[in-house]
């Protein structure tokens, strides 16, 4: 059971910060204390940054201690991204709630471009993610594939800097992962990030599918604001649970027809996402995966 979790303020952030940024970790400090100096060196906002150290037994939670500008929560356990995400965002103090993982470098204006996005849509009703570059294809049609290290050691900061912006892109459907940002409100409508899902896997589509079911259509990559991504430094170690048939059970679909028939990942940006058609060989192929589902969980 999880009892007095520590939420720590170092400041309370005026009208000029324009984004809470949550970032969980764990034992990670050499990417996080990369990802922390990205984001004071090459964000357009002096956002309001918010960590939660889980266990923090690297040294994380005294050099945390030590910086001025970063609120954060800590737990003696590794308590999993979903409880760390919504123990963070009750320090939230901006009007906008943004994700990121803690193996992530920003790239200049990243910020500024998001902002760009939400005062260009008008609403609170949106998902947006930034773009990602990593240096590995691992399939995933929102990712530019381009390799400056795959890790601290051959990381290749300058020349990402100086070529961050190529290739161009258009923007695209179906946004999900971090980095991502949403109006508090609507954070706080969905629940925040599902607890049954802890530590974390397939959290992220089970955000977006909740985010569907309020009404929420407009789910946009943003080509202009991208990130490095390292990629799993901390879900390499964690013994993971069993998402993909967890999010099969919740919502009777699996989260690949959710992200590409009803989000359209990857898809060019074309306006707000439509219910898709249900077909019959789409329900077929769903129920005999839920009755799978049904044999995984009983082994």
């Amino acid at each position: 059971m999880i009892v007095d979790i520590p939420i720590i303020r170092k400041k309370r952030f005026s009208g000029q910060a324009r984004f809470s940024i949550l970032i969980p970790t764990w034992n990670n400090l050499k990417y996080l204390s990369l990802c922390i100096e990205s984001l004071r060196k090459n964000s357009h906002f002096t956002n309001q940054l918010i960590i939660h150290v889980n266990e923090g037994r690297d040294g994380t939670l005294e050099w945390i201690r030590s910086q001025p500008d970063i609120d954060y929560v800590y737990s003696d356990r590794n308590i999993g991204i979903c409880y760390a995400l919504n123990f963070a965002r009750e320090l939230a103090d901006t009007d906008y709630i943004l994700y990121m993982n803690d193996d992530m470098y920003v790239c200049p204006g990243w910020d500024l471009e998001l902002y760009r996005e939400i005062e260009k849509i008008g609403h609170k009703y949106f998902f947006l993610s930034s773009t990602a570059i990593e240096p590995a294809d691992t399939g995933n049609p929102c990712v530019v594939v381009k390799d400056y290290g795959a890790d601290l050691e051959t990381f290749r900061e300058d020349l990402l800097l100086d070529s961050y912006y190529s290739p161009l892109l258009s923007d695209w459907q179906g946004a999900t992962w971090p980095p991502n940002v949403v109006h508090k409100d609507i954070w706080d409508l969905v629940g925040g990030y599902s607890t049954e899902f802890s530590p974390g896997m397939y959290s992220d589509p089970d955000f977006s599918m909740k985010l569907w079911l309020l009404g929420i259509r407009v789910f946009k990559g943003i080509a202009t604001s991208r990130v490095y991504h390292f990629g799993s430094k901390s879900t390499k170690r964690v013994m993971v649970n069993r998402g993909y048939y967890q999010f099969l059970s919740k919502w009777g679909m699996s989260s690949g027809t959710f992200t590409k028939n009803f989000l359209r990942r990857g898809n060019t940006f074309d306006g707000p996402l439509r219910h898709p058609p249900v077909t019959l060989g789409s329900r077929m192929k769903n129920f005999f995966k839920r009755l799978d589902g049904l044999f995984h969980k009983n082994i």
